[in-house]
């Protein structure tokens, strides 16, 4: 009969070396690992305050804050209510297409001169009728 070998001396693990691991199932090479992300792996930074993340855009539409203004201007000034009417449709037509705030606005630019401009035309004819304006026609 024969006798078993004796393991080497210090037991199985000889010299402190471990051992190797068995190669995965099926053979071949382990997976490498994926690269880093971009950026050293640093996350991004976060977005702006007030931001909304998606990129819609956050500020009231300026169209719709001039119509505002031109409109209550269009007291002093009858072009301002025309100007304001115009730009509070103009307002209203990008607010529908890109979803930004300022409807609100636009809506009441587009109210707003319409009034002043119905004030406007009133206050001239008046004017006209009583020669109280600045229209004198001579006799």
């Amino acid at each position: 009969m024969s006798t078993p070998t004796p393991p080497p001396p210090g037991g199985d693990n000889a010299g402190g070396v471990p051992p190797v691991p068995p190669p995965p199932p099926g053979g071949g090479v382990p997976p490498v690992p994926p690269p880093p992300p971009p950026g050293g792996g640093f996350p991004p930074p976060p977005p702006p305050m007030g931001s909304v993340p998606g990129g819609t855009p956050q500020g009231n539409n300026g169209l719709a804050i001039a119509s505002l203004v031109l409109s209550i201007v269009g007291v002093c000034c009858g072009i301002g209510s025309i100007l304001g009417i115009i730009l509070g449709f103009v307002a209203l037509n990008q607010i529908k297409k890109t979803g930004q705030p300022g409807e609100g606005l636009a809506k009441a630019g587009i109210i707003i001169g319409f009034i002043t401009l119905a004030i406007g035309i009133i206050w001239f004819f008046i004017s006209l009728a009583t020669g109280n304006g600045t229209f004198y026609y001579s006799r």
